[in-house]
Protein backbone atom coordinates (compact mmCIF):
# COMPACT_ATOMS: atom_id res chain seq x y z
CA UNK A 1 0.00 0.00 0.00
CA UNK A 2 3.39 2.46 0.46
CA UNK A 3 3.50 5.21 2.73
CA UNK A 4 -0.36 6.13 4.09
CA UNK A 5 0.40 9.39 5.57
CA UNK A 6 -1.30 12.90 3.46
CA UNK A 7 1.87 14.75 2.25
CA UNK A 8 2.59 18.24 3.23
CA UNK A 9 2.75 19.95 0.47
CA UNK A 10 0.19 23.48 2.11
CA UNK A 11 2.00 26.93 1.74
CA UNK A 12 1.32 29.42 4.33
CA UNK A 13 -0.71 31.17 1.10
CA UNK A 14 -2.67 28.55 0.16
CA UNK A 15 -3.82 27.68 3.73
CA UNK A 16 -4.97 31.59 4.25
CA UNK A 17 -6.62 31.36 0.96
CA UNK A 18 -8.29 28.30 1.44
CA UNK A 19 -9.94 29.97 4.03
CA UNK A 20 -10.70 32.37 2.75
CA UNK A 21 -12.65 30.76 0.06
CA UNK A 22 -14.59 28.58 2.18
CA UNK A 23 -16.38 31.30 3.88
CA UNK A 24 -16.95 34.05 1.30
CA UNK A 25 -19.57 33.34 -1.15
CA UNK A 26 -23.10 33.89 -2.13
CA UNK A 27 -23.99 34.76 1.97
CA UNK A 28 -21.65 37.84 1.19
CA UNK A 29 -22.46 38.68 -2.35
CA UNK A 30 -26.03 37.73 -2.43
CA UNK A 31 -27.85 37.54 0.52
CA UNK A 32 -26.20 40.58 2.09
CA UNK A 33 -29.21 43.00 0.69
CA UNK A 34 -31.43 40.77 2.49
CA UNK A 35 -29.90 40.75 6.09
CA UNK A 36 -29.69 44.73 5.73
CA UNK A 37 -33.38 44.36 4.17
CA UNK A 38 -34.80 42.22 7.80
CA UNK A 39 -32.44 43.73 10.66
CA UNK A 40 -31.87 47.33 9.33
CA UNK A 41 -28.69 49.12 8.84
CA UNK A 42 -27.31 49.26 12.58
CA UNK A 43 -29.09 45.48 13.19
CA UNK A 44 -27.35 44.08 10.36
CA UNK A 45 -23.59 45.63 11.61
CA UNK A 46 -24.49 44.30 14.97
CA UNK A 47 -25.22 41.40 13.38
CA UNK A 48 -22.10 40.61 11.69
CA UNK A 49 -19.64 41.73 14.51
CA UNK A 50 -21.51 39.62 16.34
CA UNK A 51 -21.38 36.36 14.42
CA UNK A 52 -17.14 37.76 13.85
CA UNK A 53 -16.42 38.05 17.58
CA UNK A 54 -18.36 34.49 17.55
CA UNK A 55 -15.73 33.69 14.96
CA UNK A 56 -12.68 34.85 16.22
CA UNK A 57 -13.21 33.36 19.82
CA UNK A 58 -13.62 29.68 17.70
CA UNK A 59 -10.46 29.74 15.55
CA UNK A 60 -8.26 31.48 18.77
CA UNK A 61 -9.48 27.95 20.35
CA UNK A 62 -8.44 26.16 17.13
CA UNK A 63 -5.17 27.60 16.61
CA UNK A 64 -4.17 25.86 19.97
CA UNK A 65 -5.64 22.57 18.84
CA UNK A 66 -4.28 22.06 15.17
CA UNK A 67 -0.46 23.74 15.67
CA UNK A 68 0.09 21.45 18.70
CA UNK A 69 -1.84 18.05 16.97
CA UNK A 70 -1.73 18.78 13.43
CA UNK A 71 -4.21 16.29 11.94
CA UNK A 72 -6.11 16.18 8.58
CA UNK A 73 -8.85 14.97 10.58
CA UNK A 74 -8.80 18.16 12.51
CA UNK A 75 -11.99 18.88 14.95
CA UNK A 76 -13.17 15.46 14.98
CA UNK A 77 -9.64 14.15 15.81
CA UNK A 78 -9.89 16.82 18.76
CA UNK A 79 -13.31 16.08 19.56
CA UNK A 80 -12.11 12.42 19.61
CA UNK A 81 -9.42 12.26 22.05
CA UNK A 82 -10.42 14.99 24.27
CA UNK A 83 -14.33 14.41 24.80
CA UNK A 84 -15.28 11.10 23.85
CA UNK A 85 -14.55 8.84 20.94
CA UNK A 86 -18.13 8.76 20.60
CA UNK A 87 -18.51 12.54 20.44
CA UNK A 88 -15.90 12.08 17.54
CA UNK A 89 -17.95 9.65 15.74
CA UNK A 90 -20.88 12.38 15.70
CA UNK A 91 -18.76 15.54 14.79
CA UNK A 92 -16.72 13.34 12.32
CA UNK A 93 -20.58 12.72 10.50
CA UNK A 94 -22.17 16.41 10.88
CA UNK A 95 -18.67 17.66 9.30
CA UNK A 96 -18.53 15.41 6.45
CA UNK A 97 -22.47 15.93 6.26
CA UNK A 98 -22.59 19.60 6.55
CA UNK A 99 -19.82 19.99 3.54
CA UNK A 100 -21.46 17.39 1.24
CA UNK A 101 -24.74 18.70 1.23
CA UNK A 102 -23.12 22.21 1.09
CA UNK A 103 -21.01 20.89 -2.75
CA UNK A 104 -24.71 19.78 -4.10
CA UNK A 105 -26.31 23.16 -3.18
CA UNK A 106 -23.07 25.54 -4.49
CA UNK A 107 -23.52 23.39 -7.45
CA UNK A 108 -27.26 24.12 -7.95
CA UNK A 109 -26.38 27.78 -7.93
CA UNK A 110 -23.39 27.40 -10.44
CA UNK A 111 -25.83 25.89 -13.17
CA UNK A 112 -28.02 28.37 -12.32
CA UNK A 113 -26.00 31.24 -12.67
CA UNK A 114 -24.74 29.91 -16.03
CA UNK A 115 -28.34 30.40 -17.20
CA UNK A 116 -27.56 34.04 -18.02
CA UNK A 117 -24.84 32.86 -20.85
CA UNK A 118 -26.95 29.89 -22.01
CA UNK A 119 -30.04 29.99 -21.19
CA UNK A 120 -31.57 26.79 -23.12
CA UNK A 121 -28.55 24.58 -21.79
CA UNK A 122 -30.32 22.12 -19.14
CA UNK A 123 -29.31 22.54 -15.40
CA UNK A 124 -27.90 19.13 -15.14
CA UNK A 125 -25.47 19.58 -18.14
CA UNK A 126 -23.27 22.37 -16.28
CA UNK A 127 -23.79 20.11 -13.22
CA UNK A 128 -22.26 17.40 -14.96
CA UNK A 129 -19.31 19.95 -16.41
CA UNK A 130 -18.82 21.36 -13.01
CA UNK A 131 -18.32 18.29 -10.78
CA UNK A 132 -15.93 16.42 -13.50
CA UNK A 133 -14.15 20.40 -12.82
CA UNK A 134 -13.95 19.86 -9.16
CA UNK A 135 -12.86 15.98 -9.36
CA UNK A 136 -9.88 16.41 -11.61
CA UNK A 137 -8.62 19.56 -9.56
CA UNK A 138 -8.92 17.50 -6.41
CA UNK A 139 -7.72 14.16 -7.52
CA UNK A 140 -4.79 15.45 -8.99
CA UNK A 141 -2.66 16.23 -6.18
CA UNK A 142 -3.22 18.16 -2.41
CA UNK A 143 -0.92 21.02 -4.19
CA UNK A 144 -3.13 21.76 -7.87
CA UNK A 145 -6.41 21.71 -5.32
CA UNK A 146 -4.71 24.38 -3.68
CA UNK A 147 -3.18 26.85 -6.74
CA UNK A 148 -6.83 26.40 -7.82
CA UNK A 149 -8.45 27.78 -4.77
CA UNK A 150 -5.73 30.15 -4.57
CA UNK A 151 -6.79 31.76 -7.92
CA UNK A 152 -10.54 31.29 -6.88
CA UNK A 153 -10.15 33.43 -3.36
CA UNK A 154 -8.25 36.10 -4.81
CA UNK A 155 -10.57 36.60 -7.58
CA UNK A 156 -13.06 37.33 -4.62
CA UNK A 157 -10.92 39.34 -2.55
CA UNK A 158 -10.13 41.67 -5.63
CA UNK A 159 -13.62 41.98 -6.12
CA UNK A 160 -14.41 43.22 -2.60
CA UNK A 161 -11.29 45.31 -2.25
CA UNK A 162 -12.70 47.40 -5.35
CA UNK A 163 -16.42 46.98 -4.24
CA UNK A 164 -15.57 48.89 -0.64
CA UNK A 165 -12.79 51.80 -2.63
CA UNK A 166 -15.63 52.68 -5.45
CA UNK A 167 -18.98 52.50 -2.62
CA UNK A 168 -16.64 54.48 0.09
CA UNK A 169 -16.30 57.10 -2.81
CA UNK A 170 -19.99 56.80 -4.16
CA UNK A 171 -20.90 57.77 -0.15
CA UNK A 172 -18.19 60.49 0.16
CA UNK A 173 -19.73 62.56 -3.12
CA UNK A 174 -16.50 61.39 -5.22
CA UNK A 175 -18.39 59.05 -7.41
CA UNK A 176 -21.96 59.37 -8.25
CA UNK A 177 -24.37 56.17 -8.97
CA UNK A 178 -26.48 56.31 -11.17
CA UNK A 179 -26.26 60.54 -11.40
CA UNK A 180 -27.62 60.37 -7.56
CA UNK A 181 -26.27 62.84 -5.14
CA UNK A 182 -23.82 61.49 -2.16
CA UNK A 183 -25.69 59.70 0.45
CA UNK A 184 -22.95 60.25 3.24
CA UNK A 185 -24.90 58.49 6.37
CA UNK A 186 -28.32 59.51 5.94
CA UNK A 187 -29.83 56.02 5.58
CA UNK A 188 -28.03 55.42 8.53
CA UNK A 189 -30.20 57.95 10.37
CA UNK A 190 -33.37 58.42 8.18
CA UNK A 191 -36.51 55.77 7.79
CA UNK A 192 -36.40 54.26 11.34
CA UNK A 193 -33.19 54.71 12.40
CA UNK A 194 -30.27 52.10 12.86
CA UNK A 195 -33.05 49.38 14.19
CA UNK A 196 -36.03 49.95 12.10
CA UNK A 197 -37.41 46.56 12.98
CA UNK A 198 -36.43 46.41 16.49
CA UNK A 199 -33.73 44.08 17.75
CA UNK A 200 -35.58 41.32 17.52
CA UNK A 201 -34.76 41.08 14.35
CA UNK A 202 -30.92 40.89 15.10
CA UNK A 203 -31.30 37.12 16.41
CA UNK A 204 -33.06 36.48 13.40
CA UNK A 205 -30.26 37.32 10.96
CA UNK A 206 -27.75 36.94 13.61
CA UNK A 207 -28.52 32.80 13.08
CA UNK A 208 -27.94 33.44 9.41
CA UNK A 209 -24.94 35.39 9.19
CA UNK A 210 -23.22 33.40 11.98
CA UNK A 211 -23.51 30.70 9.31
CA UNK A 212 -22.27 32.64 7.01
CA UNK A 213 -18.83 32.70 8.61
CA UNK A 214 -18.87 28.97 8.62
CA UNK A 215 -15.45 27.89 6.63
CA UNK A 216 -13.04 29.45 8.37
CA UNK A 217 -12.23 26.18 10.66
CA UNK A 218 -11.08 24.54 7.24
CA UNK A 219 -7.37 25.79 8.80
CA UNK A 220 -7.78 22.92 10.60
CA UNK A 221 -7.96 20.00 8.32
CA UNK A 222 -5.43 21.85 5.82
CA UNK A 223 -2.68 21.64 9.04
CA UNK A 224 -2.86 18.06 8.23
CA UNK A 225 -0.87 18.52 5.08
CA UNK A 226 0.67 22.03 5.71
CA UNK A 227 4.57 22.15 5.42
CA UNK A 228 5.02 24.02 8.64
CA UNK A 229 1.99 23.56 10.54
CA UNK A 230 3.19 25.57 13.55
CA UNK A 231 4.46 28.67 11.66
CA UNK A 232 1.56 28.46 8.61
CA UNK A 233 -1.99 27.42 10.61
CA UNK A 234 -0.91 30.79 13.42
CA UNK A 235 -0.05 33.34 10.85
CA UNK A 236 -3.29 31.72 8.86
CA UNK A 237 -5.72 31.91 11.33
CA UNK A 238 -4.55 35.44 12.69
CA UNK A 239 -4.53 36.72 8.88
CA UNK A 240 -7.83 34.93 8.03
CA UNK A 241 -10.00 36.36 10.44
CA UNK A 242 -9.50 39.91 10.76
CA UNK A 243 -9.36 40.24 6.95
CA UNK A 244 -12.67 38.24 6.75
CA UNK A 245 -14.00 40.53 9.51
CA UNK A 246 -12.68 43.71 7.79
CA UNK A 247 -14.11 42.64 4.25
CA UNK A 248 -17.56 41.51 5.68
CA UNK A 249 -18.20 44.26 7.92
CA UNK A 250 -16.80 47.35 5.45
CA UNK A 251 -18.71 45.67 2.97
CA UNK A 252 -22.08 45.86 5.20
CA UNK A 253 -21.37 49.33 5.84
CA UNK A 254 -21.58 50.54 2.22
CA UNK A 255 -24.17 48.69 1.40
CA UNK A 256 -26.14 49.65 3.83
CA UNK A 257 -24.85 53.23 3.19
CA UNK A 258 -25.98 53.22 -0.33
CA UNK A 259 -29.57 51.41 0.10
CA UNK A 260 -32.57 52.72 2.31
CA UNK A 261 -32.72 49.29 4.62
CA UNK A 262 -36.50 48.98 2.83
CA UNK A 263 -34.83 48.54 -0.75
CA UNK A 264 -31.61 46.54 0.13
CA UNK A 265 -33.54 43.13 -0.14
CA UNK A 266 -35.40 43.92 -3.03
CA UNK A 267 -32.52 44.04 -5.81
CA UNK A 268 -30.88 40.17 -6.96
CA UNK A 269 -27.15 41.46 -5.95
CA UNK A 270 -26.18 44.87 -4.08
CA UNK A 271 -22.83 44.18 -5.53
CA UNK A 272 -24.18 44.15 -9.21
CA UNK A 273 -26.04 47.13 -8.41
CA UNK A 274 -23.17 49.33 -7.61
CA UNK A 275 -21.46 48.51 -10.63
CA UNK A 276 -23.84 49.02 -13.18
CA UNK A 277 -24.43 52.35 -11.36
CA UNK A 278 -21.19 53.84 -12.02
CA UNK A 279 -21.51 52.72 -15.91
CA UNK A 280 -18.74 49.81 -16.22
CA UNK A 281 -19.07 48.08 -18.67
CA UNK A 282 -20.42 44.57 -18.54
CA UNK A 283 -21.04 45.11 -14.88
CA UNK A 284 -23.58 42.38 -14.45
CA UNK A 285 -21.66 39.83 -16.47
CA UNK A 286 -18.21 40.79 -14.71
CA UNK A 287 -20.17 40.27 -11.28
CA UNK A 288 -21.53 36.83 -12.65
CA UNK A 289 -18.75 35.52 -13.40
CA UNK A 290 -17.01 36.77 -9.76
CA UNK A 291 -20.32 34.82 -7.81
CA UNK A 292 -19.64 31.82 -9.68
CA UNK A 293 -15.93 31.53 -8.91
CA UNK A 294 -17.16 32.12 -5.84
CA UNK A 295 -19.26 29.65 -5.45
CA UNK A 296 -17.11 26.95 -7.07
CA UNK A 297 -14.21 27.86 -4.49
CA UNK A 298 -16.74 27.26 -1.93
CA UNK A 299 -17.66 23.93 -3.34
CA UNK A 300 -13.89 23.25 -4.24
CA UNK A 301 -13.23 23.68 -0.27
CA UNK A 302 -15.82 21.45 0.80
CA UNK A 303 -14.97 18.51 -1.51
CA UNK A 304 -11.23 18.64 -0.03
CA UNK A 305 -12.98 18.94 3.58
CA UNK A 306 -14.87 16.11 3.24
CA UNK A 307 -12.58 13.78 1.85
CA UNK A 308 -9.82 14.19 4.34
CA UNK A 309 -12.78 13.91 6.89
CA UNK A 310 -13.45 10.43 5.73
CA UNK A 311 -9.77 9.41 5.35
CA UNK A 312 -9.26 10.88 9.12
CA UNK A 313 -12.04 8.81 10.66
CA UNK A 314 -11.37 5.21 8.31
CA UNK A 315 -7.53 5.89 9.93
CA UNK A 316 -8.68 5.84 13.73
CA UNK A 317 -11.38 2.89 12.91
CA UNK A 318 -14.67 4.73 12.32
CA UNK A 319 -15.24 3.66 9.25
CA UNK A 320 -13.92 0.86 7.07
CA UNK A 321 -10.23 1.15 6.43
CA UNK A 322 -10.92 1.14 2.37
CA UNK A 323 -11.48 4.88 2.37
CA UNK A 324 -7.74 5.49 4.31
CA UNK A 325 -6.04 4.54 1.21
CA UNK A 326 -4.24 7.07 -1.05
CA UNK A 327 -3.18 6.61 -4.23
CA UNK A 328 0.45 7.90 -5.15
CA UNK A 329 -0.18 11.22 -5.44
CA UNK A 330 -1.25 11.24 -1.94
CA UNK A 331 -5.02 11.82 -2.36
CA UNK A 332 -7.78 9.67 -0.72
CA UNK A 333 -9.68 8.58 -4.20
CA UNK A 334 -12.57 6.86 -2.76
CA UNK A 335 -13.27 9.20 0.02
CA UNK A 336 -13.02 11.83 -2.78
CA UNK A 337 -14.94 9.64 -5.29
CA UNK A 338 -17.89 8.90 -2.27
CA UNK A 339 -18.04 12.19 -0.64
CA UNK A 340 -18.50 13.94 -4.69
CA UNK A 341 -21.25 11.20 -5.03
CA UNK A 342 -23.33 12.28 -1.97
CA UNK A 343 -22.74 16.06 -2.69
CA UNK A 344 -24.61 15.37 -6.23
CA UNK A 345 -27.51 13.00 -4.64
CA UNK A 346 -27.86 15.96 -2.44
CA UNK A 347 -28.06 18.27 -5.46
CA UNK A 348 -30.52 15.68 -7.10
CA UNK A 349 -33.25 16.20 -3.67
CA UNK A 350 -32.77 19.90 -4.48
CA UNK A 351 -34.41 19.55 -7.94
CA UNK A 352 -37.25 16.70 -7.03
CA UNK A 353 -37.78 17.79 -3.62
CA UNK A 354 -37.26 21.14 -3.15
CA UNK A 355 -39.92 21.56 -0.03
CA UNK A 356 -39.04 18.15 1.88
CA UNK A 357 -35.76 16.53 1.10
CA UNK A 358 -33.82 19.94 0.29
CA UNK A 359 -34.89 21.49 3.02
CA UNK A 360 -34.06 18.65 5.20
CA UNK A 361 -30.16 18.18 4.21
CA UNK A 362 -29.91 22.65 4.01
CA UNK A 363 -31.51 22.53 7.98
CA UNK A 364 -28.98 19.69 8.95
CA UNK A 365 -25.95 21.14 7.67
CA UNK A 366 -26.48 25.04 9.19
CA UNK A 367 -26.75 22.91 12.65
CA UNK A 368 -24.11 21.01 11.62
CA UNK A 369 -22.37 24.35 11.09
CA UNK A 370 -22.59 25.84 14.94
CA UNK A 371 -22.14 22.31 16.25
CA UNK A 372 -18.88 21.95 14.93
CA UNK A 373 -17.72 25.38 16.10
CA UNK A 374 -19.08 24.06 20.03
CA UNK A 375 -16.96 20.92 19.55
CA UNK A 376 -13.80 22.79 18.96
CA UNK A 377 -14.06 25.17 22.08
CA UNK A 378 -15.08 22.54 24.48
CA UNK A 379 -12.14 20.18 22.63
CA UNK A 380 -9.44 23.44 23.22
CA UNK A 381 -10.85 23.67 26.96
CA UNK A 382 -10.44 19.74 27.83
CA UNK A 383 -7.43 19.62 25.70
CA UNK A 384 -5.52 22.14 27.66
CA UNK A 385 -6.33 20.40 30.89
CA UNK A 386 -5.30 16.89 29.23
CA UNK A 387 -1.97 18.27 27.82
CA UNK A 388 -1.29 19.74 31.22
CA UNK A 389 -2.22 16.37 33.04
CA UNK A 390 0.13 14.48 30.94
CA UNK A 391 2.87 16.82 32.37
CA UNK A 392 3.17 19.30 29.40
CA UNK A 393 3.75 22.83 30.23
CA UNK A 394 2.08 26.27 28.76
CA UNK A 395 5.36 27.69 28.13
CA UNK A 396 6.08 25.23 25.84
CA UNK A 397 3.07 25.40 23.49
CA UNK A 398 4.01 26.77 20.35
CA UNK A 399 0.32 28.52 19.87
CA UNK A 400 -1.15 29.47 22.94
CA UNK A 401 -5.29 30.27 23.22
CA UNK A 402 -5.28 33.35 24.87
CA UNK A 403 -7.38 34.47 28.30
CA UNK A 404 -7.48 30.88 28.86
CA UNK A 405 -10.40 29.30 29.71
CA UNK A 406 -11.91 32.41 29.06
CA UNK A 407 -12.19 32.32 25.73
CA UNK A 408 -13.17 28.54 25.31
CA UNK A 409 -15.48 29.07 27.45
CA UNK A 410 -17.40 32.24 26.02
CA UNK A 411 -16.98 30.71 22.76
CA UNK A 412 -18.96 27.27 24.47
CA UNK A 413 -21.25 30.02 25.56
CA UNK A 414 -22.20 32.12 22.33
CA UNK A 415 -22.40 29.09 20.25
CA UNK A 416 -24.89 27.48 22.20
CA UNK A 417 -27.08 30.57 22.45
CA UNK A 418 -27.12 30.38 18.69
CA UNK A 419 -28.09 26.78 19.18
CA UNK A 420 -30.98 27.49 21.16
CA UNK A 421 -32.17 30.70 19.41
CA UNK A 422 -33.20 28.13 16.70
CA UNK A 423 -36.13 26.60 18.90
CA UNK A 424 -37.24 30.01 18.78
CA UNK A 425 -37.47 31.34 15.31
CA UNK A 426 -39.63 29.33 13.33
CA UNK A 427 -38.37 29.17 9.79
CA UNK A 428 -34.84 27.70 11.75
CA UNK A 429 -36.37 24.88 14.44
CA UNK A 430 -36.30 22.47 11.64
CA UNK A 431 -32.63 22.69 11.88
CA UNK A 432 -33.14 21.19 15.11
CA UNK A 433 -36.02 18.34 14.08
CA UNK A 434 -33.76 17.46 11.41
CA UNK A 435 -29.86 18.07 12.97
CA UNK A 436 -30.65 16.23 16.73
CA UNK A 437 -32.49 13.12 15.56
CA UNK A 438 -29.29 12.86 13.27
CA UNK A 439 -26.31 13.30 16.18
CA UNK A 440 -28.98 10.61 18.04
CA UNK A 441 -28.60 8.24 14.89
CA UNK A 442 -24.79 8.53 14.80
CA UNK A 443 -24.41 8.26 18.12
CA UNK A 444 -26.53 4.97 18.13
CA UNK A 445 -24.43 3.73 15.74
CA UNK A 446 -21.48 3.84 17.21
CA UNK A 447 -22.16 2.16 20.23
CA UNK A 448 -23.66 -0.54 18.51
CA UNK A 449 -20.84 -0.93 15.57
CA UNK A 450 -18.50 2.08 15.47
CA UNK A 451 -16.86 1.60 19.07
CA UNK A 452 -16.17 -2.44 18.08
CA UNK A 453 -14.79 -1.48 15.01
CA UNK A 454 -12.25 1.38 16.73
CA UNK A 455 -11.53 -1.24 19.81
CA UNK A 456 -10.11 -3.37 16.73
CA UNK A 457 -7.71 -1.19 15.05
CA UNK A 458 -6.50 -0.02 18.16
CA UNK A 459 -5.56 -3.55 18.84
CA UNK A 460 -4.02 -3.61 15.73
CA UNK A 461 -2.12 -0.38 16.09
CA UNK A 462 -0.49 -1.56 19.95
CA UNK A 463 0.09 -4.93 17.74
CA UNK A 464 2.19 -3.55 15.33
CA UNK A 465 3.91 -0.92 17.97
CA UNK A 466 4.76 -3.88 20.32
CA UNK A 467 6.27 -5.99 17.16
CA UNK A 468 8.21 -2.73 16.29
CA UNK A 469 9.68 -2.17 19.99
CA UNK A 470 10.73 -5.62 20.08
CA UNK A 471 12.90 -5.56 16.57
Amino acid sequence: MGNQSLKRELKSRHVLMIALGGVIGTGLFMSSGYTIHEAGPGGAMVAYIWGGFVMYLTMLCLGELAVRLPDAGSYQTYATKYISPSAGYVVGWMSWLNWAVTIGLELITVSMLMKRWFPDVSTWVWCVVFTLLLFFVNALSTKSFAEVEFWFAGIKVITIIAFIFLGGAVIFGFLHLDGQPAPYLSNFTGNGGLFPNGLGAIIVTMIAVNFSFQGTELVGITAGESEEPEKTIPKAINSTVWRIFIFFILSIFILSALFPWEKAGLVESPFVVVFEGLGIPYAADIMNFVIITAVLSVANSGLYATSRMLWSMSRQGMISPAFGRLNKRGVPMLALIVSLGVGCLSLLSGIFAEDTVYLWLLSIAGFGAVFIWLSIAVSNLLGRKHYMKQGGRVEDLKYKTPLYPLVPILAILFNSVVIISLAFVPEQRISLYCGIPFMIACYLYYIFAGRKRMSEVESQQSSKVDKTAKI
